[in-house]
């Protein structure tokens, strides 16, 4: 594939100390997303998978999914067609038992048809004590990416008590974090999670930020002023974004360039 012309092309970050390289924009697969279905999903099977091949030729080759969002047959079918080490691809799992987590990672790598996932994330961590609750799971996540499945692993939190456990826990590599300026289906305010996020960054771990735009995509009166905010005032790497059109991922792609380069 070649890039479109005059549209400049995403930077790459190191993910914190994961080993994995992404870029700064992550295609995001879970617009009030769950039960099966997103807004991305309901763009149909052709419709998501060259949307996800457009953004790819504009350099955003970090995709997102989850098993709720129900778009592993859709990233399948696009990462078909491009060359399987230049996507860093995350996926999510909710089980918590060990045998449902390992069933999970086989599942997830039939659905999505490769050998390996990038990231697998806990899902929706709402309780501080999920580093005791949740051990062995983490334990089978991390038997995974022994074996090769998995490269990274780390969480996805929707509570501030598990937010704030996850930047103290040495387990994770990786944390999805939500960030906006408006504090909008966040775990808590503003500036304690960008508190939080400065923590994961300086231990080394790898963060991307959702909701940069609310929980509903509330913020995109004004997509310069989210997208600004969360480049420029918090240490993430990258942040995922749901998009539906060749126009929003050309409209993002430019902020998320534009405002990342001050950044830098």
């Amino acid at each position: 594939m070649t890039a479109p012309i005059d549209k400049p092309q995403i930077d790459t970050v190191e993910l914190g100390a994961s080993g994995l390289n992404v870029s700064r924009l992550s295609f995001g697969t879970g617009t009030i997303g769950g039960g099966g279905r997103s807004q991305q999903s309901d763009l149909g099977l052709e419709g998501l998978s060259s949307l996800l091949l457009y953004a790819y030729d504009r350099g955003i080759t970090f995709w997102d999914g989850a098993d709720g969002y129900g778009t592993h047959e859709h990233l399948a079918k696009a990462l078909a067609q491009v060359e399987r080490s230049t996507v860093t691809l995350t996926t999510k799992t909710t089980s918590r038992n060990p045998e449902d987590v390992a069933a999970d990672v086989e599942r997830f790598l039939r659905e999505l048809k490769t050998d390996y996932i990038d990231i697998v994330l806990l899902h929706c961590l709402t309780s501080s004590d999920w580093p005791e609750t949740a051990t062995a799971a983490m334990e089978q996540l991390d038997r995974c990416k022994q074996r090769g499945l998995i490269r990274a692993v780390g969480t996805s939190c929707h509570d501030l008590g598990a937010l704030t456990a996850s930047a103290s826990s040495s387990w994770p590599d990786v944390n999805l974090v939500r960030i906006n300026y408006a504090g909008e289906a966040m775990c808590g305010p503003p500036d304690k999670v960008r508190e939080l996020i400065e923590q994961m960054v300086l231990d080394g771990k790898g963060v991307y930020g959702m909701k940069v735009v609310g929980g509903g995509g509330d913020l995109t009166q004004d997509p310069a002023r989210a997208i600004q905010y969360v480049a420029e005032q918090t240490g993430v790497h990258a942040m995922v974004m749901g998009m539906t059109s060749r126009a929003q991922v050309d409209e993002n792609a430019g902020l998320v360039q534009q405002f990342s380069a001050v950044a830098v």
